[in-house]
């Protein structure tokens, strides 16, 4: 029987009501089909581990989880990797959260566009997906100083992961704004969030008995309800836990001792292996690191027999975008830092695509659902573009009037300690020291060259000084001469007992002829975006038919007359710098590879005209080169 509306309505009229009404019907129920955290408000229970299997809303529940951390992936291209996660058979998402990205000046927050977390929450919750937050306030993960901010070594006195006040002063702050995002988005709400992990292998580290209480507080006391664990290697398990929360282990060859160790460590608890490392990190100067296919899924496939939860890390690694990546210490005083691209051999490749190692996990996932899996969707397209040539050039030195004010001091002060972003120090990048020579001889760094010095006498490039090369051989020459240093700060220890001892830039005396040299103009260049959006701008360009200065910024365009797709930039003939494009900060490349190209996401790229700028140290060709596949160097087995 019509309703008296619609027989007030002309037929066509009628045709589009109907059609709107069916499509909304259509449209709510696809919402509660794709949404099932929020069509179970009336929660029964969460994820408990009372027993010897973990059960979630009373009922058995094992954990079959995958790392992708926000912050790795451009935010165009979450929906993606979370979807390929799901058609490969897991049900759980873990992610880190880096509290220097989120706090990159004490009391300044950042929880927008590639940093939302809450939007990066409901996509999982959306797609079906829960969730174990790692959200630290240490979190390794290869990343600079483990996540934590640098401006926290402007106190000399400052004992990182430990219950010294100015310490947890900064956690508690930091932890006021992150959890009341994270307390809304539990499963006790009606979120996606199952469990959150207690700092994270703390065992390794183990400075104070009283800190991982300390952080458990500061998490319940802000509203963390959920099912709290900790996560350690064997050795660590002894130190890293904490009373009232359960431990969980991580490896990537299994060893049934180790298993055992854990059964009596916590007896009739569910087992996880929170960290189960699908591959590994690779470091400049060495090999590209791999980890057979079948030896990784053969390690999966007994894990699983044993009746134990999983968290494959990474499922995809992404990349470190920008100056963020970590190095790993390696002897006392010898940092390595980590390449740009995270690809971690993992099932998930750096751009997305599927391994080897992603259909043999599907197809051994899929013996664990009672469905059939969703069908994976498309591998997105790349482009090997046309090489691009450089059209102009600005020195290092003709740049430093678009930087900071320069800080005039008698003795060198760390990059951390220097009055630049608000008095936060400076936390990236590079940092130029310049001082006034009378003579030549020996110029000695006294190890206190944070972590690769670039030297120069009136702007004629001298050598390299860093922890293998302390002393250089100065030319004589007349009257006063400038001295300067480039300082690289190359990426802060994340793991290990060092952290305190990660100030960056000079970190001490430069001597010449065993005198300390002194007067010196510090320029802060952290490369930020407001920094190349100056460069950018500036008319002090160069045309390429005059001899480039180097160090310096190399400028070119891509052109596009279709819509971007991924690509990779290669850059043989050149040395070693950064690249950006349209503003962004793709990161650091080096000719001692392994890794030789850089990431390109599409949608970072437009139609039309792309500003591509390279900051290159020591040498040029002149070309930009794309290619469709990525080249991480010659490979070595983990």
């Amino acid at each position: 029987m019509e309703s008296l509306l619609c027989r007030r309505l002309s037929l066509k009229q009628r045709y589009s009501l109907l059609l709107c009404l069916a499509i909304g019907a259509v449209l709510a129920y696809q919402l509660t089909r794709s949404r099932p955290v929020e069509r179970r408000m009336s929660r029964v229970e969460g994820l408990t581990a009372n027993s010897s299997q973990f059960t979630l809303e009373r009922k058995p529940f094992r954990i079959l989880g995958g790392s992708i951390h926000y912050f790795r992936v451009p935010r165009a291209y979450w929906e993606d990797r979370l979807l390929k996660m799901k058609a490969c058979g897991l049900n759980t998402l873990t992610t880190y959260v880096p509290w220097n990205l989120h706090e990159p000046e004490r009391g300044a927050f950042n929880f927008e566009d590639e940093l939302d977390l809450e939007a990066y929450l409901r996509l999982a919750a959306s797609l079906g997906l829960w969730v174990i937050l790692r959200p630290g306030p240490y979190i390794c993960s290869e990343w600079d100083l483990g996540g934590l901010p640098s401006w926290l070594l402007r106190d000399p006195n400052m004992k990182l992961r430990t219950t010294y006040p100015g310490f947890t002063e900064a956690v508690n702050s930091f932890f006021n704004q992150l959890i009341k995002k994270v307390v809304p988005h539990q499963y006790s709400k009606g979120g996606p969030i199952i469990a959150v992990q207690v700092e994270n292998e703390y065992g390794a580290y183990a400075q104070d008995e009283e800190y991982m209480a300390f952080v458990k507080q500061a998490l319940l006391s802000r509203g963390v309800t959920e099912l709290l664990l900790t996560s350690d290697n064997k050795d660590g398990l002894k130190l890293g836990g904490v009373k009232g929360v359960l431990e969980t282990i991580n490896f990537q060859r299994l060893n049934q001792d180790d298993i055992k160790y854990l059964e009596r460590v916590q007896p009739q608890m569910p087992k996880m292996v929170m960290e189960y490392w699908t591959g590994w990190f690779d470091l400049w100067g060495e090999l590209h690191h791999v980890f057979a296919a079948e030896d990784m899924v053969a390690v999966v496939r007994e894990v699983l027999k044993l009746d134990m939860s999983i968290n494959l890390y990474m499922f995809h690694g992404g990349t470190n975008f920008g100056f963020m990546n970590g190095a790993a210490a390696v002897g006392v005083t010898l940092p390595k830092p980590m390449v740009t691209s995270y690809d971690y051999d993992a099932p998930l490749s750096e751009a997305g695509d599927y391994t080897t190692k992603y259909h043999l996990l599907r197809n051994l996932f899929s013996l664990y659902h009672t469905q059939p899996l969703p069908e994976p969707p498309s591998v997105q397209e790349r482009r090997a573009y046309q090489p691009v040539v450089v059209q102009q050039h600005l020195s290092l030195w003709d740049s430093l009037h678009f930087a900071d004010k320069p800080l005039k001091s008698e003795r060198p002060v760390n990059m951390e300690n220097l009055p630049v972003s608000n008095n936060n120090g400076q936390s990236y990048g590079y940092t130029l020291y310049e001082t006034t020579i009378t003579s030549g001889g020996y110029l000695n760094s006294e190890n206190n060259v944070r972590d690769r010095a670039l030297v120069f006498v009136d702007k004629h490039f001298i050598g390299v000084l860093d922890y293998k090369t302390q002393e250089l051989s100065l030319p004589d020459g007349k009257g006063k001469r400038t001295l300067s240093l480039l300082v690289e700060n190359c990426g802060r220890v994340n793991y290990g007992k060092t952290l305190d001892e990660q100030r960056k830039g000079l970190v001490g005396d430069i001597k010449l002829n065993k005198r300390a040299l002194r007067d010196f103009i510090i320029h802060s260049l952290s490369m930020k975006p407001g920094f190349v959006n100056r460069l950018e701008s500036s008319r002090h360009w160069t045309s390429m038919r005059q001899r480039p200065s180097l160090p310096g910024y190399f400028r070119a365009s891509l052109y596009l007359n279709t819509y971007p797709k991924d690509t990779f930039v290669k850059l043989p003939g050149w040395s070693k710098g950064v690249v950006f494009i349209n503003g962004k900060n793709l990161g650091r490349y080096w000719s001692i590879g392994p890794q030789q190209t850089l990431y390109v996401p599409g949608p970072w790229l437009h139609r039309g005209d792309n500003q591509v700028i390279v900051f290159e140290e020591q040498e040029t060709d002149g070309k930009i080169q794309f290619t469709s596949s990525p080249d991480y160097g010659m490979s070595v087995d983990v």
